[in-house]
């Protein structure tokens, strides 16, 4: 019996050493170290340009006929940017649609005022200018043919091309 007793006593003790082994704080002779690093990063401005095609309709001459469309800009945020406008096949001062050897005279203006031309800023024509909010932004172009035009009948086109800076 004597033996059974030191046997459990041996079983016993090992048990609550392994239980204590496991629930023992780390020894004291651990240390730990540190490192800092750096993160970065850079944004860099961006922007993106659509333009929508703008349709006069019908025209007989008798009266202005006028018309918008919309540019599309989407620019990183904050960042500034202009967009100009080409003169197309005419000049700023009087821009033209073609049909064959056929001309039609309109302009494109910043306001439904159609006192500003837009343009590329030289002359007496103006870019509209903004700030990216990181979303698409629209502007409006206004066009008008004026009364009075004498052309022939038939389809008339030209060619705008829009131009973001920032």
């Amino acid at each position: 019996m004597k033996y059974e007793n030191n046997v459990r006593f041996a079983t016993f003790a090992a048990a609550a050493l392994v239980i204590a082994l496991a629930f023992a704080p780390a020894s004291a002779s651990a240390t730990t170290a540190t490192a800092n690093f750096a993160v970065s990063a850079t944004v860099t401005n961006t922007c993106t340009i659509s333009a929508a095609a703008l349709s006069f309709g019908a025209y007989t001459g008798a009266a202005a006929v006028t018309g918008t469309s919309n540019i599309t800009v989407n620019c990183t945020n904050l960042a500034i940017y202009t967009v100009g406008l080409s003169s197309g096949t005419g000049t700023y001062t009087t821009r033209t649609m073609a049909n064959g050897t056929s001309t039609l005279g309109y302009n494109l203006y910043t306001t439904s005022a159609d006192t500003t031309v837009w343009g590329d800023g030289t002359g007496s024509t103006a870019t509209v200018a903004g700030t990216g909010t990181g979303s698409n932004q629209t502007l409006t172009i206004y066009g008008k043919i004026p009364t009075g035009e004498n052309s022939l009948s038939g389809t008339y086109s030209d060619t705008i091309t829009a131009t973001i800076t920032y």
